[in-house]
């Protein structure tokens, strides 16, 4: 019950940890890591910012989308 939980959260996340830890080349699970401890001691104010992350880079791969879509035509 608890790996379909993690499989599910980690199939339809924003992929903002992924996409900073591909990014900056530090391991993912720190950077999960940091957003959990830094919730508590912050009273949420990460989670605004992974969320404001997760839409600004789903509005980002939504524009790369068209923008590949409109140049096959």
């Amino acid at each position: 019950m608890l790996q379909q939980l993690l499989t599910f959260f980690e199939r339809h996340s924003f992929g903002v940890c992924t996409y900073l830890g591909e990014r900056f080349n530090i391991s993912i699970s720190k950077i999960r890591l940091f957003f959990i401890y830094s919730s508590f001691l912050a009273v949420g104010f990460p989670l605004i910012f992974y969320f404001f992350a997760g839409i600004v880079l789903d509005i980002r791969n939504y524009v790369k989308r068209s923008r590949a879509g409109a140049t096959d035509l």
